[in-house]
């Protein structure tokens, strides 16, 4: 994968026109502070983010073909992003709630540095239903989260703005975690979280490239990078507050997100534009004992984990 182009020519567009004005070199300007760099947003290896998938299969095969609230694969799943992250620097937090009489967890990752007071979080639910190892529903939004946190340790980065990543417990059972975690703010806190980008199902095997539509600037972030790489993009309906950015949403946050589809059915005039077979779900597997590694589409995996890295970046610059 390469850089986006509208990214790297963004960035580049603005520090030229900055460099410009610096040197006087537009008749009648006045000299200009030196341009501030920006940081393009970096490409995130899909072999990494499918590595990820991998081991989260291989948890749900070693506990009972699942990775459910309350059950063993769950806590393993969160046990191996958490060692991950752990290593990496981030300083990571466990919060422990209760649903369905089964303990569960959220696991919340901050990235040192940047101003608290301007939060930008991403993140994703972990959990699976209790009839499969979930790896399109969500292996694939918590992997490439996990492998965007990765990437921002590897590459120094250091946003103006805080950055935090999360990963849901409960979600299948009606968004639980997020909705414990956001209740679990202060007013204060709450305030302070700028946006929260959500990643549900970003990998179906004959997918769609949908966007929320909740917050203009966000929705802006993802179609201008959708934009930039020639892929059509259409308003997220299916899953409409039914992930977990909705907890943060009623809570007055601006919330955005990315999704591939789910039981729907492609229609003839989405193939035109995406490829895919009509008259078929955009995941046969949702919800089931197949949505395996070998349910998720690499390209759509691709293309949505490269557009979650350009919005954290831009974002919180």
């Amino acid at each position: 994968m390469k850089l986006s182009v509208s990214g790297r020519a963004t960035a580049t567009a603005v520090v030229a026109a900055a460099s410009l004005l610096a040197t006087g070199s537009i008749a009648g300007a006045a000299p200009a502070p030196e341009p501030v760099a920006i940081a393009a947003a970096p490409d995130i290896p899909v072999a990494n983010v499918k590595a990820h998938l991998t081991q989260l299969q291989s948890i749900a095969t070693a506990n009972g073909g699942n990775r459910a609230h309350g059950r063993t694969g769950y806590r393993a799943s969160l046990d191996y992003v958490k060692a991950k992250l752990d290593a990496a620097g981030f300083t990571t937090t466990i919060q422990q709630f209760t649903a369905s009489s089964r303990v569960g967890y959220n696991l919340i990752a901050d990235w040192p540095g940047g101003d608290t007071n301007q939060v930008v979080m991403a993140g994703a639910h972990l959990d699976s239903v209790t009839s499969g190892a979930g790896i399109n529903d969500n292996g694939t939004g918590s992997s490439a989260v996990l492998e965007a946190a990765l990437t921002v340790a590897r590459t120094g980065y250091q946003p103006t703005k805080h950055l935090r990543f999360a990963w849901w417990g409960a979600e299948e059972l009606g968004l639980v975690g997020s909705k414990y975690y956001v209740n679990s703010l202060s007013s204060t806190n709450r305030a302070r979280i700028g946006g929260y980008l959500n990643f549900d199902m970003i990998g179906s095997p004959n997918p769609g490239y949908f966007v929320y539509d909740d917050d203009p600037a966000i929705e802006k972030t993802f179609k201008d990078y959708f934009a930039g790489i020639g892929v059509a993009t259409e308003i997220e309906t299916e899953g409409d507050g039914r992930s977990d950015h909705a907890p943060f949403k009623s809570a007055g946050v601006p919330v955005g997100g990315l999704f591939t589809g789910a039981s729907r059915t492609k229609t003839a005039a989405q193939v035109t534009k995406w490829g895919g077979t009509a008259g078929q779900a955009f995941d046969r597997c949702y919800h089931s004992s197949c949505d395996t590694t070998a349910n998720v589409d690499d390209t759509a995996l691709n293309r949505n984990a490269d557009a979650l890295a350009y919005a954290v970046w831009t974002l919180s610059q």
